[in-house]
Formats: C-alpha cells, structure tokens, sequence
C-alpha cells in the first residue's frame, strides 16, 4: 500500500516503481525542454506572465468547469481521483491539480491554468478507455502541469481566440498567427514529452499504444493491430513524393497535437531507449538541480536532436535537403526525380504521375 499525496490511502492495481524529486527534464522532448529552460531562465518572466493573467480567461474557465462539469473527488469519479493521486505520487508532484469531467462525445484532455493547473477530460473519453489506458492519459497530464506546460496551453488558447476576432481587421491577425504558428510546433514537442510521463505513471506500453489506437480509431480493439498500426507512422514517414511532403507540413501547422500513428511510433522508440532504462533504474535528474541547468547545453541537445532527425528521416524532404546541405551535384535532376518518382519513359524524360495533392481537412484532436 502506498500513501498518496494529502495523507489518504492509494492501493494501485498493481506496484508501480516512483521517482520521488524527479525533474521534467527527465521525460522532456528536446525541444521542448531547451524553450522550457531558456523561458525559466528569463527574468522577471513568472511575473509577467501573472500580470498577464488579468487579460487571460483564466478565471472564467475555472468558474465554467466548476459550474458545469463533474469536479473528480472521493465521492465523485472515485476511481479516477485515485488514478489522479496515484500519478501525482509517482511523479512527486506535491499539489494535486483539481480535476474535472466534462461532458463532451469527442474523446480529450487538457491541463490549463496560469497560476495552478487545472485537469479536464471529456466524458468521451472517460468512456473510450480502460483503466489502464486512462492511468496513462492522466499521468500524461500530470506530466504537463509538471513541465509547466499549462501555462503556455493557456496562452494559445488565447492568442488563438484573439486570432479570430481579429481576422477582419487586413493583416491584423497576422502576427498573432505567427505566434500560434510557433507555439503550436513547440507544443506538438510538448505532448511527445507528455506522453514519457504518461508511460513513466502507468509503466505499462501496450496499455498507453491501446491508447493512443483508441483515440485514432475508436473502442473497436479487436480490429486493430499494434505493429499495423506502427507501420502506418513509417509508411507516412517514408512514402510519397515531395509533393506528400508539403502537404504533410500543411495539414499539420493548424494542430496543436501531432498526428496519433507519429505519437506512438515516438513512444515506443523512447520506451526502447537507454534514457527511459535509466530512469526505471532510478537515474534521472533532480528537480532541485533545474537552476544549475545550462540553457546552451539544452540548445545543443535541441539542435543535435533536429539534425539527427533530418539525417534520419525517411521524407523525401528530408532527403532533399541532405542532399543539398551535403553538396548534391546534379540538384535539377535530383528535384525532379524526388518529385516525380513515376519512372521513366522511352523519351528519357521524367514520367511522374499526374493527379492532384489534395490534402484532408482538420480532424478533432485527441489527449
């Protein structure tokens, strides 16, 4: 039996391993974590931010949730209430965020607030998921209020709201859409690094790939496949020509979350790495030690991780452009047999096929 935070017995389904102290840092994607340590490193950058909150619907979404959903407590969602405890045990996160259910048929969660986190997921989803599954949505959770993500997630929201009412006004919203834009490519890196802390508090792989699978084709397990569903990543990754390519770039700028086959494909090669090993064995940074972090050194990691990827990648963009950066000869010719990959016919001249690149509209997002 452990004691979860508050003093009140918390008997999980089974022993999960904890990591009292430990530091974001440790579950943090690259990019995310070199713009987390830069922003904490800003002076004055907290109070700022506090002085923002006046403009911030903050407050308004707290009286909205209180009033309008289902507050998770001992007598209400009891079950979640533990799973919620539990996570904040695991992590050492020594103030449980209130959490609420929110009645929606669209399966989602989200940790917002500026000055204290707050946790909201959907009935839809509360209803999608098994309690192995839920344990690592709510750990992902956790993992943001404890990167501080529910901040910036506030933010956006924001400036993504402002965005529309000001799109009548020519070029008004232009600026702020340039910060959405960037906020929203670092956010994507901030659910990557939600999802570790969601495997780091449910500890259970396949329960956080069910997950994700339920949320890209909903409570119909018996029809899907885990290592089908991974292929589906490296077939997006790798196929298609460069025409594929920017339409992946174009179906993605408008989302705040990265697409769910890419997710769990990001999963499961970090569970596979010598870093999350390490900290199942009780090595991780401290949370105590994040003052002394280098905000250079975290760039470098950033910039070691962007250009691994690109050397990587399986993108016929990507491939271009280790092409060109490594000094490509005949450039022309390697353009156009990137973006025609049809073959060649009897003339010698390029036979790519035709047909338009229509790419397919928004979809809702999940957790």
């Amino acid at each position: 039996m452990t004691e979860s935070p508050g003093g009140s017995a918390n008997v999980p389904s089974r022993d999960r391993r904890r990591f009292p102290g430990i530091s974001s840092r440790s579950y943090e994607h690259p990019a995310d974590r070199s713009a987390l340590v830069a922003l904490r490193k800003l002076s004055g950058f907290d109070t700022v931010f506090k002085t923002l909150s006046g403009l911030l619907p903050e407050r308004s979404l707290r009286l909205l949730f209180l009033s309008d959903s289902v507050r998770v407590g001992e007598q209400q969602f009891a079950h979640l209430n533990d799973m919620l405890r539990d996570a904040c045990y695991i992590l050492d996160l020594e103030k449980v965020p209130p959490m609420y259910v929110n009645q929606d048929p669209q399966p989602n969660a989200m940790c917002i607030g500026l000055d204290e986190p707050i946790i909201v997921v959907t009935t839809g989803l509360v209803e999608l998921l098994d309690e192995e599954e839920m344990r690592a949505v709510i750990g992902h959770e956790v993992g943001h209020a404890l990167s501080g993500h529910a901040v910036y997630r506030t933010i956006l929201l924001f400036l993504t709201n402002l965005a529309m009412k000001v799109a009548w006004i020519p070029l008004g919203n232009v600026a702020i859409m340039a910060i959405v834009t960037a906020l929203r490519e670092w956010f994507r890196k901030s659910e990557l690094s939600a999802d570790r802390a969601g495997l780091l508090v449910g500890q259970d792989l396949q329960a956080s790939m069910r997950g994700l699978m339920k949320l890209a084709g909903g409570n119909h397990l018996h029809e899907m496949n885990v290592d089908a569903f991974l292929k589906q990543a490296d077939e997006y990754e790798a196929g298609g020509d460069l025409r594929d390519s920017v339409l992946k770039i174009l179906n993605l700028l408008p989302r705040s979350h990265p697409f769910t086959t890419v997710r769990a494909a990001e999963l499961k090669k970090w569970a596979a790495s010598r870093d999350y090993q390490r900290i199942m064995d009780g090595h991780y940074p401290r949370r105590d030690e994040d003052k002394d972090t280098s905000v250079s050194d975290s760039f470098r990691d950033s910039a070691a991780h962007y250009a691994d990827s690109v050397r990587n990648s399986k993108d016929p963009l990507m491939g271009l452009v280790r092409d060109i950066a490594g000094g490509a000869g005949d450039l022309g010719g390697k353009l156009r047999d990137t973006v025609f990959r049809g073959g060649t016919r009897s003339d010698g001249q390029g036979g790519g096929n035709g047909g338009d690149g229509s790419g397919g509209g928004d979809r809702p997002e999940g957790s």
